[in-house]
């Protein structure tokens, strides 16, 4: 059984009319975190399930690799 803390998870964003969508997926277990920043300075988050046909999407969408930092600045609430 593989543990998510074994795993390097990867990293994508974009930004879409001032938002902000910063997304880590898990590419062993196909799911994630979804982080959603909004110009006012609110965020969102959701956990979410992938299926292998994620890395498809996220390009598809316009999403570009992004910094495992910044997404966890974000995620643990010090950005």
């Amino acid at each position: 059984m593989v543990k998510d803390g074994n795993i390097v998870h990867q990293y994508f964003k974009k930004q879409l009319e001032g938002v902000t969508i910063l997304v880590k997926v898990n590419p062993i277990l196909y799911k994630g975190s979804e982080i959603t920043l909004t110009p006012d300075g609110k965020s969102t988050l959701r956990e979410l399930q992938f299926d292998e046909g994620i890395f498809d999407d996220l390009k598809h969408d316009g999403f570009s690799e992004a910094s495992p930092l910044e997404f966890n600045l974000y995620y643990s609430g010090l950005a």
